[in-house]
């Protein structure tokens, strides 16, 4: 029978995952299906370890199977049919003593990077082996969890009757007149990738009244750090009638929706994983603290950093801030000046903004405030900025149709899961990172 043939007669037979396997089976003959992750031989009797994606199961070879598994390429994909037996290893509640091993898919007997993890292989090289490291559990539950997380998201915006959107990433324009966007020929015209969704979102909201988008984004960026990419994931939100106060509220409350699910994951901190995972349980029923800008630089100075009024916060004044406040805060009422031109000013001094970000230490998760909705004030924050009137026409416009007042802000799920699972490097939350050097696979 060819490996075609035993597809066809036994893929749809797979019965259960290793994980499902437990001592209610015993005496059951069952189907599995996987990668062999190790054999061992033993004389008259062998293992083979195989794997599938929720976790291991150990089966046990005599005779006939013991000779056919001695020739199977480890990383092989295999059926395997057994029944299910009690066992003493302390490593797994069942085994399976094989009836039969079927060959699917033969692995190249020279691997470019070892997926168990026993021989270690630098991040680069894995990278270009990406779909094979991932057979790495210490590695898959990086995404498992990054799949649940983003489950939680939708749940918590479907929660809070949010409508889920889908805005272009080929512009025509900056969205928020910065200069590192990726250009392009698109039709004899000059075409551009989207860096944000943000005047989009925000034209939304006139009707919508309350959107989010979860997508990729760009930016030309000739960064070489732990902690950019030229495309990364972007959870945004915006909504009509919540002030930044509001939004703080609601992004607050969804990291602490996502920290308890991280919590309750019963799939991380298996096999020694890669990283172990935070859980922040302390930090679900207590509120992250709210520093203004003003009150950092007092705090900057007080430790011996001088930094000016207006001055953005560097790496190291955000590092000596995270000293001090641990994990998460939020920094708020930022300088106008600093903020993009379509941030409220704040009524009582117009010199500072209603906007905020939220910190895990020097590493900025979250930047939003409330939107300015009167257009005269966006036409005069375009020109104080240097900005085009006519790159902006086609969203100004939307302004003059009843624009309710909103707020917004963009999460980056990247920069979270770092902070999740303690990884100390961006392209380890990313199955295909895009980076200065890196365009493939």
């Amino acid at each position: 029978m060819t490996s075609d043939d035993a597809y066809k007669e036994n893929i749809k037979k797979r019965t259960h995952y290793a994980s499902q396997l437990s001592k209610k089976y015993i005496g059951i003959e069952v189907v599995v299906s996987g990668w062999v992750e190790d054999i061992r031989d033993i004389g008259k009797l062998g293992f083979i370890m195989l794997r599938d994606v929720s976790g291991l199961v150990q089966t046990v070879l005599v005779g006939e199977t013991l000779q056919t598994a001695r020739s199977i390429p480890r990383q092989s994909n295999v059926i395997i049919v057994g029944t299910v037996q009690d066992t003493k290893s302390k490593n797994f509640p069942v085994e399976l003593k094989v009836n039969k091993v079927i060959v699917l898919s033969e692995a190249s007997l020279s691997l470019p990077i070892d997926p168990t993890g026993r021989v270690e292989s630098n991040l680069d090289n894995r990278l270009d082996s990406r779909a094979l490291d991932l057979r790495n559990p210490k590695v898959q539950n990086i995404f498992v969890l990054r799949s649940g997380i983003l489950r939680v998201i939708r749940d918590f915006f479907y929660e809070h009757q949010f409508i889920e959107v889908n805005t272009p990433k080929i512009i025509g324009s900056a969205s928020e007149g910065g200069s590192n966007l990726f250009s392009f020929d698109y039709f004899k015209r000059k075409g551009y990738l989207a860096q944000s969704p943000q005047l989009y979102k925000e034209q939304l909201v006139l009707s919508l009244d309350r959107v989010f988008e979860i997508a990729p984004y760009f930016r030309a960026e000739n960064s070489h750090t732990l902690r950019h990419l030229n495309e990364f994931q972007s959870v945004d939100m915006e909504a009509a009638y919540l002030d930044y106060t509001d939004m703080m509220d609601l992004i607050e409350s969804l990291i602490k929706k996502i920290l308890d699910f991280s919590k309750q994951s019963n799939r991380i901190g298996q096999e020694n994983p890669l990283f172990e995972l935070r859980t922040f349980e302390e930090l679900i029923n207590k509120p992250f603290p709210r520093v203004t800008y003003e009150d950092c630089l007092t705090q900057l100075n007080e430790m011996g950093e001088k930094i000016e009024f207006g001055e953005d916060l560097s790496d190291s004044s955000l590092k000596k801030l995270g000293e001090k406040y641990d994990k998460f805060f939020f920094i708020i009422d930022w300088p106008l000046d600093l903020k993009p031109f379509y941030i409220h000013e704040k009524y009582d001094n117009p010199s500072m903004s209603k906007s905020f970000d939220l910190q895990f230490g020097y590493l900025e998760l979250v930047s939003g405030g409330t939107r300015q909705h009167d257009v005269s004030k966006l036409k005069s924050r375009l020109e104080l900025q240097g900005l085009s009137y006519e790159s902006f026409r086609d969203h100004l416009r939307v302004f003059e149709w009843g624009m309710p007042p909103h707020s917004g802000c963009g999460l980056g799920l990247d920069r979270l899961l770092m902070v999740l699972t303690g990884v100390n490097n961006i392209r380890e939350t990313v199955l295909y990172p895009r980076d200065t050097s890196r365009i493939s696979p």
